[in-house]
């Protein structure tokens, strides 16, 4: 039972950290989580909460890890396979031996193993941290490519060196040539150990299929077991669980490419759930490492053979130390690439050097460290090994999430281009999401609203073109309101219109007013609605609107349309790129929906509703899936919100 408590804290946390993000979007989510993480030991200090290293590996990163071989785009690793190797396989030997060295000098009583240890674990990057901050930053393409690259292959390479470090510490034996050999075995072999298992699962998973059994629950079930199945089998063999979850991953993306030629509807339902999965676990990750750090921490703080200040020095100069060698890493294969080159960007090596996070893997790899050695003895320096992993982890995150935003601020004007090209072709890819959903939503009995909607969304695609001018769009659609309220006030001062069909136009209007100034969100004017329906219903007071009504409040919509339509056109002319089109459309479609020949039932339009509702939700899924893969920044996200808001006026319209 307490097991199950912790674990729904930890669930409670990933969500308030969300929440929290939401509110301050510059403190990136990982720092949020890991707080909140150390948070909970320090106000409940019997909390106690331990994570094995071999089950943490098996059951955070081994997935995440494979479903980040799922998206990353196979032709950039293959097009930047050279700094890849260079950064996942040689920079890490360079770490161990240089940054080894430097430790070793400067703390005596670390032995030469030890501190060989601690700079293996300290080499891998945290591919998961740097995809939570890449989404906030909106680093370049191909830098982030180079990183997830990265994060993919050393992983593995840092592991392997740290296992034979440790080894040699506590035996007191190590051969290079039998490392050098054992590490192309493990690293090659678990490649070829997740390729080959990866195959014959998606072998499995087309014969069922061939043989009539389309359950995709089943299937969603087989995509899940898969990371931990590619793991365990690789590690039992002796080679690398995670390269082989990363093999898996690549090769399952590849099976998804071609059976999606083939089908002309795709498998959305194992990606749903693995964009899920994926969310739970990257929170999870980082609230764990979080709860971890106050009891590494409270060990060397409270123990009286360190001096607090030495050992944070300690570790502030070993962070110093990787972010420059780093640096002359990548400055040196940029110089050997280009030879001719003379100049180099400083900016972009700086945040190369930068981006190189370290997160839960090394702390995870550190807590691995034995008790003792061969001999009986204490291990030497564990505590103090341990400690400065951790101090590094918290130093490469904060500096990541200060430096990097002001490294990567782009106020160009290609700059502002390429969001509005990110902007259009997010518009696109969300619209025909909506469009997707919706399809797969119909029915013999809704097939003529399902129709309906599509035509709707098609429309919106043709007319999605590049705004550079959202404030000002939004204050034209305010004064498009004052135009339709001053039309009904004219037409209830003249007797026209009853006050009664006045009063719901007016109330319609001031609703919509609030959605169109960022005031109250849409979902907030349906719940207000079904709650005062509710309460009529209770209280005997049932809000109808007789079909006469719905007819008047439809005519005088026209009217307004007409006049907001009339106005703007005239305000259009006036300029050969008129900011008024995209109100001017918007008031036209609306217009053009009220006079449309069909005339639906109050069941039918009611489906026609339903059916909208998932189509903006398939909309804010894309989005979010867009931004979670940092295909678009927060900037472009938000921008993209709004347009799904803006079609969600047009709907309560």
């Amino acid at each position: 039972m307490e097991l199950f408590v912790t674990i729904l804290i930890f669930l409670a946390l990933i969500g308030i950290s969300n929440v929290i993000n939401h509110l301050f979007p510059s403190i990136p989510v990982p720092l949020i989580q890991i707080a909140l993480g150390s948070a909970i030991t320090l106000v409940s200090p019997h909390f106690n909460f331990y994570l094995e290293p071999e089950l943490f590996f098996v059951l955070f990163i081994a997935p995440l890890l494979y479903n980040d071989g799922k998206h990353t785009p196979r032709g950039e690793l293959w097009r930047l396979r050279t700094p890849i190797f260079l950064l996942a396989v040689g920079l890490v030997f360079a770490t161990v031996f240089v940054v080894g060295y430097c430790i070793h000098w400067m703390i005596p009583s670390m032995p030469l193993p030890v501190a060989f240890g601690l700079a293996a674990i300290l080499s891998p990057t945290d591919a998961v941290a740097v995809g939570a901050l890449a989404g906030r930053i909106r680093l370049p393409k191909s830098l982030l490519h180079l990183l997830e690259g990265e994060g993919l292959m050393n992983d593995a390479s840092g592991l392997v060196a740290f296992k034979f470090a440790i080894a040699a510490a506590v035996t007191g034996i190590f051969s290079l040539a039998n490392a050098t050999m054992s590490f192309l075995v493990i690293f090659i072999g678990g490649l070829l150990a997740g390729a080959v298992t990866a195959v014959v699962i998606t072998g499995i998973r087309s014969l069922l299929r061939r043989s009539g059994l389309e359950n995709e629950t089943l299937h969603t079930l087989i995509h899940i077991l898969t990371p931990f199945t590619l793991f365990l089998i690789a590690e039992e063999l002796g080679l690398s669980g995670i390269l082989a979850a990363v093999a898996g991953g690549v090769v399952h993306a590849i099976e998804r490419d071609h059976s999606h030629k083939i089908k002309s509807r795709p498998d959305e339902s194992a990606d749903h759930t693995w964009s899920i999965i994926a969310y739970l676990l990257n929170g999870l990750v980082f609230i764990v490492l979080g709860v971890q750090l106050p009891d590494v921490f409270s060990v060397v703080f409270e123990s009286a053979d360190f001096n607090n200040f030495v050992v944070i020095g300690y570790a502030v100069a070993i962070y110093i130390l990787l972010i420059l060698l780093r640096f002359v890493w990548v400055f040196a294969y940029s110089r050997m690439k280009n030879p001719n080159q003379t100049k180099v960007s400083l900016k972009l090596l700086t945040m190369t050097s930068l981006s190189g996070v370290r997160g839960a893997v090394t702390l995870a790899g550190a807590m691995t460290i034995p008790l003792t050695i061969a001999s009986g003895d204490p291990f030497p320096e564990r505590s103090l090994t341990i400690f400065l992993a951790a101090c590094v982890i918290v130093l490469s995150l904060l500096s990541a999430s200060i430096f990097l935003p002001l490294l990567a601020r782009n106020k160009t004007e290609d700059g502002e281009e390429d969001m509005a090209k990110q902007e259009h072709e997010g518009q696109l890819r969300m619209m025909r999401s909506a469009i997707l959903a919706v399809r797969h939503a119909t029915t013999e009995e809704n097939e003529g609203e399902a129709a309906l909607v599509i035509t709707q969304y098609h429309r919106w695609i043709r007319h999605a073109q590049f705004d550079k001018r959202k404030c000002r769009k939004t204050g034209l659609r305010i004064k498009a309101i004052e135009i339709e309220r001053d039309v009904i006030c004219q037409l209830l001062d003249s007797g026209v219109i009853s006050e009664r069909h006045a009063s719901l136009s007016l109330w319609n209007l001031s609703e919509i007013e609030q959605i169109e100034s960022g005031r109250v969100q849409p979902w907030l004017i349906v719940l207000r609605r079904l709650i005062k329906s509710i309460v009529g219903y209770i209280s005997g007071k049932k809000f109808l609107i007789s079909a006469s009504d719905w007819e008047e409040l439809r005519n005088i919509k026209l009217r307004t349309c007409d006049a907001v339509i009339e106005t703007f056109e005239s305000i259009g002319s006036a300029s050969p790129e008129s900011e008024a089109a995209d109100v001017i459309h918007h008031y036209r479609f609306i217009r053009e929906q009220l006079s449309a020949p069909y005339q639906a039932s109050r069941g039918n339009k009611q489906t026609k509703r339903d059916l909208q509702w998932i189509a903006i939700q398939a909309e804010r899924n894309e989005v979010q899936l867009l931004y979670e893969r940092n295909q678009i920044s927060r900037e472009v996200a938000n921008a993209l919100r709004r347009n799904i808001r803006a079609r969600e006026t047009a709907i309560l319209e």
